[in-house]
C-alpha cells in the first residue's frame, strides 16, 4: 500500500529587504530562516523529516557575452563568442548537505539550482561551445566571489526550522535580488517559495550610477573634474 505523501508549505523570511551601498560598504550579512508546516487544510499537525533545505539567492539578470581571446602575432584579440540570455550577475547556493546527497542532476539543472544550469540559454547553435564558453563563465564568476556554492550552508535547529547565513561581497551589484528556498524530502520538492530584497547605492556613489546611465555628459565632466582635482592635490602635497 502507497502512503500518500504529505503536504507541505514553507514560512521563511530575509533578515534585509534593501540593502544599501555607500563608499565604505565592505559587504554585508544576510540571514534566511523560516519553518515546514503542513499545507492549508491538512488535518496534520506537522510534517515528518528528514528534510533537505536549499536556497538559491540571485541577483539581476541580463545578456552576458562570454569572449575568448587568443593571441596573434603578438596582439591579444577576440577569435570567438557566446551569449548568455538572462544571466544572473549573482547566484549563490546555500543548502543542507551535498547536492547529490539531496537529488538527482536533472531536478537540479530543471530548477536552476545549479550554476552552470543558467549557461543552457545561450543565443548559439553550437552546444559543444556554448558549454565550454559556459564554463569558463562560471569560473571568472567564481573567481570575483559572484558565483558559489555552500553546501553547509544551511544548518537546522530543529526538526521543522533552519537557518542560513550569508555575506553578500563588497562588489554586489545593484539591484533587485529573489532568494529561492526549495524543500526536499526523499528527493522531491515538496515546498518552494520566493522573496525579494534590494541591492542600491546611495548618496555620491548612486549619483555617478545613476549619473552614467541617464545623463553620460555629465558623468563624464564629473570624472574629468574629480581627474584634474586628484592630481592638482596630489602636486600639492609632493611638493610640500
Amino acid at each position: 500500500m502507497l502512503v500518500p505523501a504529505q503536504a507541505a508549505r514553507l514560512i521563511s523570511q530575509v533578515s534585509n529587504e534593501t540593502i544599501e551601498i555607500t563608499s565604505s560598504f565592505d559587504g554585508e550579512r544576510m540571514n534566511f530562516f523560516g519553518s515546514i508546516v503542513p499545507d492549508a487544510g491538512a488535518e496534520e499537525k506537522f510534517v515528518a523529516g528528514p528534510f533537505h533545505v536549499v536556497v538559491v539567492v540571485l541577483g539581476p539578470t541580463q545578456n552576458r557575452v562570454a569572449r575568448q581571446k587568443t593571441r596573434n602575432f603578438g596582439i591579444w584579440i577576440n577569435t570567438g563568442q557566446v551569449e548568455f540570455s538572462n544571466f544572473p550577475s549573482y547566484f549563490q547556493v546555500l543548502s543542507s548537505g551535498r547536492l547529490a546527497d539531496i537529488t538527482d542532476i536533472t531536478t537540479l539543472t530543471t530548477n536552476y539550482i545549479l550554476p552552470e544550469a543558467h549557461t543552457l540559454v545561450a543565443n548559439s547553435g553550437d552546444w559543444w561551445k556554448s558549454a565550454i564558453f559556459g564554463r569558463q563563465l562560471v569560473r571568472l564568476m567564481t573567481e570575483e566571489g559572484l558565483f558559489g556554492v555552500q553546501e553547509n550552508g544551511v544548518n537546522f535547529l530543529a526538526d521543522n526550522f533552519y537557518s542560513a547565513r550569508l555575506t553578500l561581497p563588497s562588489n554586489a551589484p545593484p539591484g533587485p535580488y529573489l532568494a529561492l528556498t526549495y524543500v526536499f524530502r526523499d528527493g522531491e520538492i515538496i515546498a518552494r517559495k520566493s522573496e525579494g530584497f534590494a541591492v542600491r547605492k546611495i548618496g555620491f556613489e548612486r549619483f555617478l550610477a545613476l549619473s552614467a546611465v541617464q545623463q553620460p555628459l555629465l558623468y563624464g565632466l564629473v570624472c574629468v573634474v574629480l581627474a584634474l582635482f586628484t592630481g592638482w592635490l596630489g602636486g600639492v602635497i609632493f611638493k610640500r
